[in-house]
């Protein structure tokens, strides 16, 4: 195997790059590396995606259709769902789902089937690289043996390169992107590292080596872990404070004036979005293999679990409190994102809050700008279209829910119009007409 001579095809533009998954973490990667000059070949199993992708249509928000018409365009890129197509790039990256079973254990289904689609096309001279996040221990102890058990009986570098470097998108932010956020690379072994440094540094300004793949695995982990614990405290912290009389919007602030020693956690209905609510477990099921426990982690994902829950509480003692029982009412839930701005409904705490709501014989309704209809998820099964959002129909409900803070909502307007409104966001604060209908939660 030549690695000088793939780190040179790779450097002079003249590899191809292909990326399995064309979702939130795909599709940016497929721009980065188009824009950067190289040629890139996308697959997935979805033909609703290669079909748009080929009729120069995107499916997510923050990826515009001129820019994807730009790409087809430009003959840097073209996308397929004929998995026997993996022997033709000479780098292959990763990009596929890694959710949690029912019992909250990793479902590796998608990494082992995309492992063996690619072991079936593997050829000498291949750079695999795994991006979804995973436990540590994953890209030697899962990817590797099946790579290694394809049909040329390949082995790692000897025959082909094998690396992780996780990915770390943030769906809507502003401040970075794909290409602006170091990217940890893991080889494994010196030549693996060589040519994956190599090829990100053609799409990402900066590319961080590390030591193994297991340690670029438990980055991540970490990265998420941190969030979710600090997310879980604040939570927490909100529900203690309510109890008290005092706004943990207002400690928060308060707190931030801090030049040092402190960083800014936000409390919410609930975590959402494909890492913080899944990823930390990842790292609690490795952990029992060799006897431990990781008790924060566990802890917090108890209490951000809970968070949808004490919403719901929160809504029936506000309805209580006007007379209105939970059962019968008419309740609107503003935003099904699970962050604000985004079309990413992935793993969103408002499926909660609506499933909840219905169980105690309310009747719900949705309304959110980048969500117009909902879609079937691995968990839930909502059935609903987003409603208009006008004076009229939202003094129609009981209860206006706000569960994610887009800033495309006038919430002046919103708090005028409804009868009763519960913020988990705080996205009301700016408000000062008719805060007597605004309840916190």
């Amino acid at each position: 195997m030549n690695v000088a001579a793939l780190v040179r095809r790779i450097e002079q533009k003249q590899a191809l790059i292909g990326i399995v998954g064309l979702g939130y973490v795909g599709l940016p990667l497929v721009r980065e590396f188009a824009a950067a000059g190289c040629k890139v070949l996308g697959f997935d199993v979805d033909p609703r995606k290669i079909q748009m992708l080929a009729a120069k249509k995107s499916y997510i928000k923050h990826i515009p259709e001129s820019l994807i018409a730009q790409l087809v365009d430009s003959g840097k890129f073209s996308a397929t769902s004929a998995m026997d197509r993996l022997g033709e790039p000479d780098a292959v990256i990763i990009c596929v789902p890694t959710p949690l079973t029912a019992a909250r254990e990793p479902d590796m289904t998608y990494i082992e089937s995309t492992a063996r689609s690619i072991a079936a096309a593997l050829r000498p001279g291949q750079l695999i690289v795994l991006e979804s996040t995973t436990y540590p221990g994953t890209t030697r102890e899962v990817v590797l043996p099946i790579l290694e058990a394809g049909t040329n009986k390949l082995k790692a570098g000897q025959d082909f390169l094998l690396a992780f470097s996780p990915e770390r998108e943030d769906p809507g932010r502003k401040d970075h992107s794909t290409r602006t956020i170091p990217k940890i690379v893991g080889g494994l072994d010196a030549d693996s590292q060589s040519a994956a440094v190599a090829m990100y540094s053609q799409a990402v300004k900066q590319v961080v080596p590390v030591s193994s793949p297991e340690v670029a695995e438990a980055a991540k982990i970490l990265e998420n872990v941190f969030r979710c614990v600090n997310i879980a405290m604040v939570n927490e912290l909100k529900i203690l404070f309510d109890k008290m009389g005092i706004d943990v919007w207002d400690v928060i602030a308060a707190a931030s004036t801090k030049p040092f020693g402190f960083m800014p956690f936000y409390p919410g209905p609930g975590l959402g979005g494909h890492c913080i609510p899944i990823d930390p477990f990842y790292l609690t099921w490795k952990a029992r293999q060799y006897g431990e426990a990781t008790r924060f982690i566990e802890l917090a994902g108890e209490i951000n679990t809970g968070m949808p829950a004490y919403v719901i509480r929160r809504v029936q003692d506000a309805l209580n409190d006007r007379g209105r029982a939970m059962k019968g009412s008419r309740v609107l839930v503003l935003g099904l994102a699970y962050k604000k701005d985004v079309d990413d409904d992935r793993e969103s705490p408002s499926f909660h809050l609506i499933e909840q709501l219905e169980a105690k014989g309310a009747h719900v309704d949705y309304n959110d700008p980048f969500v117009p209809v909902t879609r079937p998820g691995r968990e839930h099964k909502l059935d609903k279209k987003s409603v208009e959002l006008t004076d009229v129909s939202i003094g129609s409900y009981d209860c206006v829910l706000i569960a994610t803070d887009h800033t495309s909502y006038d919430y002046a307007k919103i708090v005028a119009a409804a009868k009763l409104v519960v913020d988990s966001r705080n996205a009301t604060a700016k408000v000062t007409a008719g805060r007597e209908k605004i309840i916190k939660a």
